[in-house]
């Protein structure tokens, strides 16, 4: 089971999960993944007061780091008025009860119609309309970021091997060394220039693989404002996903 922890700073609330390495042997870490995503790896035998202490004493970076610590949405109860983003854009929910025998979801005209089996309640609804949802966008980002991926590929003169979708919690992306790329599906609920940012994150990989001048200069080529879009993308991280 992993570690995990809290802790206010001022009106926020960080999160944050332990890794313990037997390797490390006395500094305490702490990085921002992606926005929600706060990592605090220590020695083995750190007591989890210091590693608390750690991240109170960093609270001020973490939050400018981690738009989600300050901004994080309130969960979501699936009933119409409730909007979920795709796109850069967001989308609202008419949720409807009847007698089928599943969840379906529905996207036309830019609004999401959702059956919902009236003998569903409680959590196990919560849980079926995300499940519906999470397979939606899925499907989605199947379609639509491979066709990205090879425009791309083709500005900035790499080709990947392959391209899957994933459920990545602690990533927008993935650049493996035989050349696959994998992506996180809520990728597909940013706007469209930050899709293309985080497609051209991981096509560099192919040619550069540490984030160094020569990586940012690759990226660059494709994403001259890349700055911009990767400030956005910390911005909006909390935002993009179910709940």
């Amino acid at each position: 089971m992993s570690e995990r922890g809290t802790i206010g700073f001022g009106d926020s609330r960080i999160h944050y999960q332990v890794v313990r390495s037997r390797k490390r042997r006395k500094t305490i870490e702490v990085t921002v993944d992606q926005p929600g995503s706060v990592r605090v790896a220590a020695p083995a035998d750190t007591p989890a007061a210091q590693i608390e202490a750690t991240v109170r004493r960093r609270a001020g970076w973490i939050i400018r780091h981690d738009g989600a610590a300050a901004s994080a949405p309130p969960p979501r109860r699936f009933v119409s008025g409730e909007s979920l983003p795709y796109l850069g854009r967001s989308v609202p929910l008419t949720v409807r009860r009847g007698d089928a025998d599943r969840v379906s979801v529905h996207f036309h005209h830019w609004q999401f119609d959702v059956d919902v089996p009236r003998a569903l309640e409680g959590e196990e609804r919560s849980a079926a309309v995300r499940s519906a949802f999470e397979a939606w966008y899925r499907e989605r980002a199947a379609a639509k970021l491979p066709p990205r991926v090879e425009r791309m590929a083709g500005l900035m003169g790499v080709r990947p091997s392959a391209v899957l979708i994933r459920d990545q919690r602690r990533r927008w992306g993935s650049c493996a060394p035989d050349g696959t790329l994998r992506f996180n599906w809520r990728a597909i609920m940013a706007p469209p220039a930050i899709v293309d940012y985080i497609v051209a994150h991981e096509l560099a990989h192919l040619r550069v693989r540490a984030h160094d001048a020569a990586y940012w200069s690759l990226v660059g080529q494709a994403i001259p404002d890349y700055n911009l879009r990767r400030r956005r993308l910390r911005e909006l991280g909390a935002t993009l996903d179910i709940g």
